[in-house]
């Protein structure tokens, strides 16, 4: 991927952040820049100015020389109505803020002209005209953004057509057509951008909004129809429904279209990493079934299809985990096949070679517990533990001899929870008492000082996600509770199951069982298995 034939434009920092429940912080805004250069990205949209400090401080204190790809691009609307160009506040702003790279967004649609801005077509081509060439006489790199490109070409084609026209004689570098409401369809993408590329001669980009579920598709259009800059989102995020997701936009474009977009070849393998890392720093959940990147996208459960997956990968995937940074999976449940265990034991260090059929054995305790409503396909610790326990192999870490919850409400004031544990480790016994925001945190806190007592090794385990489903909820308060418990090492992640017609006792399942998986795979990798 020497010369690339597609630019990547990242708005995540910009667009992104405009996405309900997320936020950036400018430590966080300059983490994700550095990840997206590391990734290879053209152009990383910074913010809008002015009137936005955050987004003003992160463009001012960004280090060029520290990033080797991308290029910051500061954003701001056109000049005002019937107000000098070299008076206007958002264009000063734009110059100010030493961006290496300038935008300002413009009206493509006459319906936003009439009604929004409240000019006539000639002052609106005009702002377009003063604004690119203003910016351009003072030597940056100017992106005109044609807002609601598309929906205005739909209305008045030949007036959309003009505003294109407008930019490029100003000497836009470059023009971004928006697909802003998110509602063409890939056939309308196509054409309409073949004419927009007919129009004009300068390089354009593609912007396109999730909201008919079309992002991708029309993004990949655009692209056939001439188009070298996309630009779109870690993980799509964005306001409404979303932008176009980079994360799917990528490989599709690499693997697919055999296009180069980022910097090597190799980058294409920390896609994945970098788009668990912005979801991390937004604070959001990865979402398990996004193409290529979501944890699901590998996955296998089906008998048939796992053992189809290990003679040839092939025949149930369309490329290669590791090509995009992920890996394949294998879920246990009742519909798996004896492939599918048999990979599972050997990835815990069980050896098959004698152990008198353990797969069957473990299978048919997977069907018994999955009727009682448990569920080890997002559980692998508690599979590696009841592996363990069948085959004779599951230390004794630790007996639990009794433990009790306490939770007390005075009137007015917020409950409390009290809980204290007794374990018992080789003959020696320690017991202790803690206090916690509720009793299954009150629990895990006298747990972990407890266990901590006989094993310093669980000092940074923590619990990471608590996840409460009822199961049969047509019965009421008889429905019977399923816990899933995610917990940490700080390098490592794993997940616990619980299952009990007491909420309580399924919570403190799946607690004992997260500790002691973390205590047996501190012992497996000293062994050298993988856990």
């Amino acid at each position: 991927m020497a010369e690339k034939d597609v630019l990547i434009f990242d708005t995540t920092l910009r667009d992104g952040s405009q996405g309900r429940d997320i936020g950036f912080s400018l430590e966080d805004k300059k983490k994700v820049a550095r990840r997206l250069d590391g990734l290879g990205v053209d152009y990383i949209e910074a913010g809008w100015v002015p009137g936005n400090p955050k987004d003003i401080k992160f463009i001012r204190e960004f280090d060029q020389s520290d990033h080797e790809h991308a290029k910051l691009v500061a954003l701001s609307s056109t000049r005002r109505p019937h107000r000098s160009h070299s008076e206007d506040q958002n264009l000063i702003a734009l110059l100010d803020s030493r961006a290496p790279v300038v935008g300002v967004v413009g009206k493509s649609w006459r319906f936003h002209v009439d009604e929004v801005l409240d000019v006539t077509p000639n002052e609106n081509l005009s702002m377009i005209r003063d604004s690119v060439s203003y910016l351009n006489n003072h030597d940056r790199e100017v992106l005109y953004d044609a807002e609601h490109f598309f929906d205005g070409f739909k209305e008045h084609p030949q007036y959309a057509l003009e505003t294109l026209s407008a930019a490029e004689e100003a000497g836009a570098d470059v023009i971004c057509i928006c697909d802003t409401n998110g509602g063409t369809m890939p056939s309308e993408i196509r054409n309409i951008t073949s004419q927009a590329r007919e129009k004009v001669d300068t390089k354009l980009s593609i912007h396109a909004h999730d909201d008919s579920g079309l992002a991708v598709a029309n993004s990949i259009s655009a692209v056939e129809e001439g188009v070298t800059v996309v630009q779109g989102t870690i993980n799509g995020y964005g306001e409404r429904v979303g932008n176009a997701n980079l994360c799917t936009i990528i490989p599709n474009l690499i693997l697919k279209k055999e296009l180069a977009c980022l910097k090597s070849e190799s980058s294409l393998k920390e896609l994945t990493p970098v788009s668990r890392f912005v979801s991390e720093i937004a604070n959001k959940t990865p979402e398990k079934r996004s193409p290529y990147v979501g944890v699901n996208a590998f996955s296998h459960k089906a008998g048939l299809h796992v053992d189809a997956v290990l003679k040839h990968p092939d025949t149930f995937e369309h490329v290669s985990p590791e090509a995009v940074g992920s890996e394949r999976k294998f879920l246990v449940s009742e519909l798996s096949g004896g492939s599918t265990i048999e990979r599972k034991l050997r990835n815990i260090g069980v050896d098959l070679e004698g152990s008198g059929g353990a797969h069957k054995e473990v299978l048919e305790n997977i069907k018994k517990l999955e009727e009682d409503g448990y569920q080890f396909e997002n559980a692998d610790a508690s599979f590696a533990i009841l592996a363990k326990r069948i085959q004779g192999e599951l230390p004794e870490f630790f007996r639990v001899l009794e433990y009790e919850i306490l939770t007390t409400r005075v009137d007015g004031e917020d409950p409390t929870a009290k809980a204290s544990v007794k374990l018992s480790v080789d003959g020696d016994i320690m017991d202790a008492i803690e206090r916690g925001h509720g009793p299954v945190d009150a629990l895990d806190n006298a747990f972990h000082r407890c266990l901590n007592s006989f094993y310093h090794s669980i000092e940074n385990m923590r619990l990471t996600n608590y996840k409460v489903r009822i199961l049969e909820s047509y019965r009421g308060t008889a429905a019977v509770p399923r816990v899933m418990v995610e917990m940490t090492d700080g390098e490592k992640s794993w997940n616990t199951i619980g299952v009990s017609e007491d909420v309580i006792e399924a919570s403190w399942e799946a607690l004992r069982d997260g500790y002691i998986y973390g205590l047996l795979s501190q012992r497996i990798e000293l062994s050298g298995h993988v856990g």
